[in-house]
């Protein structure tokens, strides 16, 4: 084993060989409950499959329908804010979630995200103007970040390591259906229905999985007292994390678009945001009993090496997702309907090597080849979407897509898989929320980013669109509001339309390049993470409040243990000096 791996004997006390823990915190017993049968289990994956398709399709759902959206609402600056909110909430949440399943159990926690996304979902469908359905989106993301990691944590609990890994290919092959469809689910509703449509889709479906989940999932559940729980939570923590991103992520969304890098409102916004970060991690180590994150996980090179690579995939998988159809619609010009089938090529590459991958590691029990493999095929297929132009050919195109698609796929999961065999089983749920939140933030800066260089670089082409379009269709295509206003290209002369298109590809080219850099970047840090070997054996851990209070003192008593190994190894070292000296 690595060296910098946490190990379970660096992690806890109670440990066993082989980055396993025999002994887990406050387990359920194994007679506990009988074996599920497999139509339950069934039953099961399609509830928690199904959170996941709602949480992710609705990331990019709504990207073929934000032109058209924007126009109703005659709001150029809600293109952005649409996406942005639901990224915004379901950022600044996620580790939340993690820490009140811990609290109240996994269940009850599950369906409380189902009904948030729900009452969402329900309000963006009926908005009557841009500002209520930005509230509503962030709503959606709130419980859109609890559905996705808390299917996670569910999984974590449900199944052995070995076990979980084909169960998350599962769940990382919906997140790539799901993500890869919204678009095309997005583009038939706008073009045949309306654009509410993206939004209504949602409450039946999230129906049925609150339903199934009600009555068939049988994890543990504490009867802990609403006060005592409340009590628990850490507030100090939960304040600062939710600050201190969305001021980083309103920092990064208003730079360079609707205010100057430089503007007082970016810089404080920025630099404060990252003070409240810095600050939440002291509350972490320092004051929060129950802390959101507990930070010895990130004491290690390989967790470290395992978040890093969840950051660099899903800064870089979204991108695709969010951008591709933005290429087909403004360059190709298709409508957005086939802007979404368009990019059936990634879905259908996403979802195989992503359920391939799940079953890869349950048979092999091996989790770093498929990082490995993914992360280089995902950064030649991105390097290869710097070449699509206003002329690129459909074969082009096709196999560009399946080659981002194949090295996007086995990274859904398998980072995640690394992490969980790396930390102490008491650690699992609070490690797997810090991996959602990542994750999430991934999503969200990328985005932004993304947004700002194409924004910049269509600003730096509006002297050349000035002289072929004019001043009023130019400052349309040429500043912040470029994206929102694609329809404008179908309706210029042929002449026109070509260097209004070159203009777009051209952009996206540049903005392309930051995405291969990201995804070359996770490509080394992927080399730092450590083997382990995953346990077929499991038990459920036991969750409430003291779950908690005893994984609090078996943190407690080991630093204490590494107090005494700290002086332990000084005076040895002094004694051996000593002794040569004499």
């Amino acid at each position: 084993m690595d060296k910098d791996v946490a190990s379970p004997e660096k992690l806890s006390i109670s440990s066993g060989p082989n980055g396993t823990n025999n002994e887990p915190s406050a387990p359920v017993q194994p007679d506990e409950k009988p074996k599920r049968s497999t139509v339950k289990i069934a039953l099961i994956m399609f509830a928690l499959g199904m959170a996941v398709f709602l949480a992710a399709v609705d990331i990019t759902i709504i990207t073929t329908a934000l032109p058209t959206i924007s126009e109703h609402f005659h709001s150029s600056a809600g293109y952005t804010w649409i996406g942005s909110a639901y990224l915004l909430a379901n950022s600044a949440s996620t580790p939340i979630w993690g820490k009140i399943s811990d609290i109240w159990g996994r269940k009850p926690i599950l369906l409380l995200a189902n009904v948030i996304f729900f009452i969402g979902s329900l309000i963006a469908g009926l908005s009557i103007n841009i500002g209520m359905l930005i509230a509503a989106r962030a709503i959606q993301g709130i419980g859109g970040g609890g559905l996705i990691v808390l299917v996670n944590i569910c999984i974590s609990d449900l199944f052995s390591m070995r076990e979980r890994g084909a169960y998350f290919g599962i769940i990382g092959g919906v997140w790539a259906i799901a993500s890869s469809l919204g678009p095309v689910v997005g583009g038939a509703f706008t073009q045949r229905v309306s654009w509410r449509w993206c939004f209504y889709i949602n409450l039946p479906l999230d129906g049925v999985a609150f339903l199934i989940i009600f009555f068939i999932l049988d994890l543990h559940t504490p009867k802990t007292p609403l006060w005592d729980g409340l009590r628990a939570i850490d507030w100090l923590g939960s304040l600062s994390m939710v600050g201190g991103t969305l001021m980083l992520l309103f920092g990064l969304e208003f730079g360079g678009v609707s205010s100057p890098w430089s503007s007082a409102k970016v810089v404080c916004l920025i630099v404060f945001g990252i003070l409240t970060i810095c600050l939440f991690f002291i509350i972490e180590w320092k004051v929060a009993p129950y802390p959101l994150m507990p930070l010895p996980i990130f004491s290690y090179r390989s967790n470290l090496a395992a978040l890093g690579v969840c950051f660099f995939h899903a800064f870089t998988f979204i991108a695709g997702s969010y951008y591709l159809p933005l290429y087909f619609q403004a360059v190709l010009g298709a409508t957005p309907l086939l802007s979404g089938v368009y990019l059936l090529p990634t879905a259908l590459s996403l979802s195989f090597t992503s359920a391939f991958t799940g079953v890869f590691i349950k048979k092999t029990g091996k989790y770093l080849p498929p990082i490995w493999f993914g992360l280089f095929f995902m950064t030649l297929g991105f390097g290869l979407f710097i070449d699509l132009s206003a002329t690129s050919s459909w074969a082009k195109i096709i196999l560009y897509q399946i080659v981002a698609g194949i090295g996007v796929g086995p990274n859904f999961q398998s980072p995640l898989i690394a992490l969980q065999s790396l930390v102490a089983p008491r650690d699992i749920a609070t490690a797997t929320a810090t991996f959602g939140f990542v994750r999430n933030l991934a999503t969200a800066i990328s985005v932004v980013i993304g947004n700002v260089i194409f924004q910049n670089e269509m600003a730096k082409k509006s002297a050349t669109l000035q002289a072929t379009l004019g001043p009023k269709l130019a400052g349309e295509l040429g500043g912040g509001s470029a994206g929102a206003n694609v329809g404008i290209v179908d309706a210029l002369p042929a002449a026109q339309k070509v260097i209004a298109r070159k203009a777009f590809a051209d952009s996206l080219s540049t903005m392309w390049i930051v995405y291969v850099v990201f995804s070359g970047v996770g490509l080394l840090v992927g080399f730092l993470i450590g083997k382990n070997v995953l346990s077929r054996q499991h038990q459920e851990t036991k969750t409430g409040l003291e779950g908690e209070k005893e994984r609090r003192r078996e943190r407690e008593e080991e630093r204490r243990e590494r107090k005494r190994n700290k002086v332990l190894g000084k005076e040895v070292g002094s004694g051996e000096i000593t002794k040569e000296e004499a």
